[in-house]
Parts: structure tokens; sequence; C-alpha cells
């Protein structure tokens, strides 16, 4: 799914009013029935009290429109202007007018300096203020509406994006945002929904399709791409029938040190459950033995150090590599992980202390094959590429990042973006259990063996991000998300797949 910035949303409209033959204010009914349509689904005429705050502007026509459906099919609504300016948009005035037709009560008009309306926690709220198109912080009066309502403990019902929410520019600290209990949005969601500093806003959201013209939305490059089940379903590449273990690669996961061997045994076990034809462990003499008890497919070749790596001594130029995990930052670490990456011309996964150590030595940045992966948590992202200060900046960091050292950048967290220069790949799947230690080790090792079972390396990280997510939603069903475990992770990678097509054809049965 495409996600559009603001500005091609606004486009879209204009591309649709000329192909359509229609008129603004005819888009703006047909958005009206489609979100009233959902509110009746759910309430199915409760007598719950309705309060709609609207704007000026084209979003508070939207409200507008919306609250005259509730009010023509019997609920108790109550409609709020926020009146602070002269300034008011066409397709306000013409739902002003209508909305007036079909009520007796009119919409109240707020000025913006007096008490602000008593909101109950019953209550359900209707956030229509400010829209897609705002360009500045909530500052005054208003701010100090927008945090009476979210401190009302209301049901609030944000119409295409909350309140104070920019759709795709750098959110200022501290600036006041609509908290919203679900938000419906228009087309496609929202860059912002997706961000660790404002995805919380947005609580829940719902996308309504509002019939904007496909031909201008085919034309455009979007923001991002919003990575489903129907996407990885395409990626996906089942296996011949006549195939063997060759056919499927053989990866070797450099992991684990004293006290960190799980790294290894994580980030080893994963690649052989995502699929990799053959895995060996290159890990420190103190590791091979657990890596031999613990699980069975993995072969072992152990280094010179004990404890840790001290050297590089297998030649794996034809193998796929995924290097990182519980490696240690020391000196003989360094130079053992640099010998490791020299070998290799094809795409390698480079996770946890292997990026550590690019931090801390940019030169290897040169060494490393075009179109690697590394997957980064925040914190080593941040020694990678220096602070940011909101979520979009962490986004234009990593862009620039790839784009200059031809590098792909996997930076996890909710929802984990992928991202290749300038292309960004938000993934859909997941949940809080992932949370958990180990997580990423067992991410690294299904990237890498896809990568070995010759994906493109972009496709990989894609492809490994969603499934990863898709297991320990699989997992979570059983184990709920506080059991989840990394290894419980990993054992679900299968059934996350076969998950991919079941329900697909579980829902073309019915």
């Amino acid at each position: 799914m495409k996600l559009l910035t603001a500005q091609q949303l606004a486009d879209a409209d204009k591309a649709t009013l000329q192909k359509q033959d229609i008129d603004s204010v005819e888009l703006m009914e047909r958005v009206s029935i489609l979100v009233f349509n959902k509110i009746h689904e759910r309430l199915a005429g409760a007598p719950v009290p309705i309060k709609v705050f609207c704007g000026i502007g084209n979003n508070g026509g939207d409200g507008l429109a919306i609250a005259r459906h509730l009010i023509q099919h019997g609920y108790h609504v109550t409609v709020y202007i926020t009146n602070c300016s002269k300034h008011r948009s066409e397709d306000f005035l013409a739902n002003y007018a209508r909305i007036k037709e079909v009520s007796k009560n009119w919409p109240t008009l707020l000025d913006c300096k007096e008490d602000i309306p008593d909101i109950k926690s019953g209550d359900i709220v209707i956030d229509a203020i400010f829209g897609i198109g705002l360009d500045r912080p909530v500052e005054g009066w208003m701010a100090n509406l927008v945090h009476h309502l979210n401190d009302s403990k209301a049901f609030i019902i944000s119409i295409d994006m909350p309140s104070g929410l920019y759709a795709d520019k750098p959110q200022p600290k501290e600036s006041a945002v609509i908290k919203a209990s679900h938000t419906f949005t228009f087309h496609s969601p929202k860059l912002s929904f997706f961000l660790s500093d404002t995805g919380s806003f947005a609580g829940t959201f719902e996308v309504i399709e509002i019939g904007l013209d496909p031909e201008y939305v085919q034309s455009v490059e979007p923001v991002a791409t919003l990575i489903t089940k129907h996407a990885a379903q395409n990626i996906y590449r089942p296996r011949p029938k006549y195939s063997h273990k060759g056919d499927y690669g053989h990866t070797v996961v450099m992991a684990g040190s004293k006290g960190k061997m799980g790294a290894a045994v994580l980030s080893a076990t994963a690649a052989i459950n995502a699929g990799a034809g053959k895995v060996t462990a290159y890990v420190p003499a103190t590791g091979n033995d657990i890596l031999q008890y613990s699980v069975a497919e993995v072969m072992t070749i152990t280094d010179p150090g004990t404890d840790h790596f001290i050297d590089f001594e297998l030649d794996i130029a034809t193998y796929n590599l995924c290097v990182g995990p519980g490696i240690g930052t020391g000196d003989d670490v360094v130079s053992a992980f640099a010998k490791a990456i020299k070998q290799q011309s094809s795409p390698i996964v480079i996770d946890a202390d292997g990026i550590n150590i690019l931090a801390a030595h940019p030169k290897l940045l040169k060494k490393i094959p075009k179109s690697s992966i590394l997957t980064p948590h925040d914190g080593e992202l941040e020694r990678l590429l220096g602070p940011w200060s909101t979520g979009m900046e962490r986004l234009e960091l990593a862009q620039d990042f790839s784009s200059k050292h031809e590098l792909i950048l996997v930076l996890k967290g909710a929802h984990t973006i992928t991202i290749s220069g300038k292309n960004m790949y938000i993934n859909n799947s997941g949940n809080p259990g992932m949370a958990t230690a180990g997580s990423g080790d067992v991410l690294s090792g299904v990237i890498a063996a896809l990568i070995a079972q010759k994906y493109d390396s972009l496709m990989a990280a894609v492809f490994g991000v969603f499934i990863h997510g898709a297991a320990g939603d699989v997992a979570a069903q059983t184990y709920a998300h506080e059991g989840l475990r990394a290894g419980v992770i990993s054992s679900f990678i299968g059934p996350a797949i076969l998950q991919l097509f079941r329900q697909e054809e579980a829902a073309g049965a019915s």
C-alpha cells in the first residue's frame, strides 16, 4: 500500500474532482457518508452523547457533514465550532448551511476566548478541528482545548488526522496533539502513524477508501510503502519440487562470545527455520558444545579464540555471512570482523555488535559489499548515525546513510522500517511481545537465510521483517505477549509462512 504525502493527497483530491466531474462538496459528502456508516455500524443507535468539534476548514466541513448524518439518524449530537478566524473554507460554509437545515440546535460557535465546553468520560468526541493540511503547531486557546479533550477520558474519534499531528513533517516536541482513541483516515495511513514519537496519537486507525483517482495514485512515488500480508504473499517464492539443499544456500553465522552464546544459537536456529539449505555457526571455542547440543541441524567451526573471536580463518567467499550478534567489540574481535567482511562480495547481514564496530571504525564501511543489510535497534542506530530529535529526522538520517554507503538499513521498532536509499518499507506485522531479548538475533538469521535462498537483498529484508513479525503474531496466540521468547518466535517461522496462504484460502472458501 502506498503512503502518500499531504501534498500528494491534496493533488489527488484535485485530480479526482476533475476526472469524476464532481465538486469538492460532493466528494466531502461521499466521505462523510462512509465515515458515518462506520460509526453507525458500531453504535447501532446507542443513546450516547456525541460531541463534535469542528474547525473552520475542510476538516471541519467533514465534521459538520458527519454530524448531520448522525442527527438525521436520531443520535444525541452537540456540535461546537472553533470560530477563531474569519477565514472559513467554502466547503465548511456549505456544510454549515446544511446542518442548520436538519437541526433546531444550531452549532455552538466558540470564540476561542471563553470557557471550554464540559466533556465527560462517557462522551464520544469527534475531532474534526484540523486536518492533514496543518503546517504549524497548535497554540493558545486551541492548545488548551486539545489538552482538555485529552484529559477528559472521553472516547475520541479523529477524522483523517488527530488534530495537531503532522502527516509527514517533524513533529515539534511538546506540541498539542489530540490523542485519538480511533482514527478514520482517508485513502491510506499517514507516515506519522508509524513512528515512535507520533504513532500513539492516532490510536487504532482504520483506512477508509474514498475513491481517489486511481491513475493519479498509481503515477506518484509514495513517501513509503506499507508491507501488508498481500505484499508478503507476492514476495514469497515457493520451492520447486525437484530441488536439493544446495539450491538454498549455505549461511555462516559469526556470532557469540563467552556468556553470549545464546545469540549464536538464536541466529543460527532462525536461519535453519527460515529455509537456508545449510547453516554453519562460526563461534569461539567456548561455544562449540553449546551449539552442538542446542541445534542438531547446525554445523560448527571454532575460532582460535577460546572466549571470543581473535581471528577469522574460514574461507567463506562462496557462503552467505550473518555477523555480529553477541560478538563483543574488543580489538581482536574487530580484526576478525574485518577479515570476515572483506572476504564477501555478495550482500551480508550485520547486526548488534557488528554495527557497534562499524560505528567505532567507520572506515570499515567501505569494505562491506553493496546492498548488504544492517539491522540496528535505536541505540545501535544512534551510535552509527548520531542523535536525532524527531522520528522524521531519524528517517532522514537513515536515508542519507543508506544512499551514501549503498547499504540497506532495517530500523527495528513497533513498525520496523526498511530503508534503501530514499525508499522506505513499513512493516505491518508483529506485536509488543516481541520486545524481548534475542528477538533481533532471530531476525538477522531469517534475513540471512533468505539471501542464501537467492532472494534479492532488499526483498530479503522486507520479507524477512514481515515473516519475523508474523511469527510473533502466530506465537502470541498461544503464548500471549508476556510469554513470548526469541526461541519461541523462531519456532513459529514456518507456521507464519503457512498462514500467509491458509487464511486467504479459508476466506475464499466462505
